[in-house]
């Protein structure tokens, strides 16, 4: 599996106008993937690294909300400018907002390296839609890879990480400390652990997530797409995992490797 070379994503974070720079080398079976895990799981690692390693393009809908407030008014999309108009408020977008963003999109699916979809969809409303509009595109889901840890592992790693005052970077106590104790190391602010990363309200997000995802889980689950992956040992060790593990369900669905 060998990647291609970064793609600037150029029609994923500005809109179908734009043509991504360089176009991704077509494979003749791309990878096409879905993303899920619970906070502190690692995910946002892992699709960086399946980019890396499949060449496949990392679509993030989180990604397209934070360019959306770079760009001059006059070349936002229409889904965008009504996704600024909530975040502007401090509203979250709508899921409907958020299916638009990804509908004018649509191109990207048919990206000839394959990709990966990091935060959609979040509902099981969202998936049928996503359902509905790949079987009209001509286009098939490879696997949705489910990052999985026990909740106490996840509580362990959000309540320990620490993040400075002034820059806002994020130390761990354990896994990244700081040389001083509570002293940046990059600006010398102090640092501190933020309300949302306090034992109990990471508790009250695993609820939240689960709740929320298991319609999700079991629509793919049903669907034979769903690969749980256990999120455990370095980021390295979990991407060979998921390899390995997407390589032997290629195999045994389509009788040959999908590259």
């Amino acid at each position: 599996m060998t990647a291609n070379p970064k793609s600037e994503r150029k029609a994923w974070l500005n809109g179908p106008s734009a043509q991504c720079a360089p176009m991704p080398t077509p494979k003749e079976h791309p990878w096409r993937l879905i993303l899920f895990g619970p906070p502190g799981v690692g995910k946002g690692t892992q699709a960086q690294l399946l980019h890396e390693r499949l060449g496949a393009c990392q679509l993030s809908t989180g990604d397209v909300f934070r360019a959306a407030g770079t760009h001059a008014a006059c070349d936002l999309t229409p889904a965008m400018q009504e996704a600024l108009a909530y975040m502007r408020k401090g509203e979250l977008v709508p899921d409907t907002t958020v299916w638009q963003l990804v509908r004018e999109r649509r191109g990207c699916l048919h990206c000839g390296g394959g990709f990966l979809l990091d935060g959609f969809p979040r509902t099981l409303g969202q998936a049928q839609s996503l359902q509905g509009l790949l079987d009209r595109e001509g286009l098939e889901l490879s696997a949705v890879l489910s990052y999985e840890l026990p909740l106490a592992e996840i509580v362990s790693r959000l309540s320990g990480r620490r993040t400075c005052k002034q820059c806002k970077a994020v130390f761990h106590r354990v896994h990244q400390p700081p040389k001083s104790d509570g002293v940046c190391d990059l600006c010398g602010g102090a640092l501190f652990q933020r309300d949302d990363d306090q034992p109990e309200a990471i508790r009250v997000r695993m609820g939240v997530y689960r709740s929320s995802t298991a319609p999700l889980i079991e629509f793919y689950q049903q669907r034979g797409l769903l690969i749980r992956v256990p999120a455990t040992g370095s980021p390295d060790e979990i991407c060979r995992r998921s390899l390995e593990m997407m390589e032997w369900r290629a195999t045994s669905t389509h009788g040959h490797e999908l590259a």
